[in-house]
Order: C-alpha cells, then structure tokens, then sequence
C-alpha cells in the first residue's frame, strides 16, 4: 500500500491536483488499484455545480490516468520519467461522483510499445460503475 507522500514520490502532482490519496494494489508495470475520498472541499465543487456539486468527468478520468502512471513509473524501466496523456477513448460516464463518495480506482495497463501505451481504466462506487475509459499515455 502507498500513502500520498509515497505517490508524491513517483508522480509529478502536487494539490489540488493529485487525484488519489492511496494505492492499495500495485503489480509494476501491469496495474493499480487506488483511492480517492471526495469531500465537499475539492476545489471544482465551488464552480461545477454550486447547486449540486458533481466531480468532473474529466476529472475521474485524470484521477484514473494518475492510478495507472503510478503503476507504469514504479517498473524499473520507467522510474523518474513522466507519463503524459496521449488520448481518451471510449470514455463513458454511467453514475455521478458527489461529495461524500470513496472512488475505487483500477487501471490495468495492456499494451506498451516503446515510449507509447494503453491503460484500462474503471472507477468504482462500491460495486457501481461510474466510469470507465481506454486511456493513452505517452511517457517522456
């Protein structure tokens, strides 16, 4: 398992955008499972929507890439580089995020070729869905 300060230690974010605040399952270079307590805090609340506040979809998306850079720059072969998004694809958002929830984050890596890759990527409400996405990464 990884606290935040040891996330910090392999990603480059830093609040308020460090989207996960621990990872309980790690395999290097194949997948993650991560966490992150949504709070009525976080700072997109204010603006999306003051009405009734939802997590940007965009958002767990990002949190999702996070959980899976975390499992592709622990690998040896990676360590100290950055991994960038190359796309989103197939993204599709099934239930609201809203303060109060704990996100499951699963990201499975499934094709890495040279400096390009692929991760498949699920987040969780208890045994709910919420979103899912094919994401692209690019590591530098």
């Amino acid at each position: 398992m990884l606290n935040t300060k040891q996330i910090m230690e392999i990603l480059p974010h830093r609040a308020p955008f460090l989207l996960v605040d621990r990872i309980d399952e790690l395999e290097p270079g194949k997948r993650a499972v991560g966490y992150k307590a949504v709070t009525y805090n976080e700072p997109f609340f204010p603006g999306h929507f003051p009405q009734e506040p939802v997590m940007p979809g965009v958002l767990i998306c990002e949190a999702l890439a996070q959980v899976g850079a975390v499992a592709l720059l622990s690998h040896e072969d990676y360590k100290g580089k950055i991994a960038f998004f190359g796309g989103i694809n197939k993204a599709r958002f099934r239930q609201k995020v809203v303060p109060g929830d704990l996100l499951r984050l699963e990201t499975e890596l499934i094709q890495i070729r040279g400096p390009v890759g692929i991760g498949k990527a699920v987040a969780y409400r208890g045994d709910v869905v919420c979103a899912q996405a094919e994401l692209t990464f690019v590591i530098q």
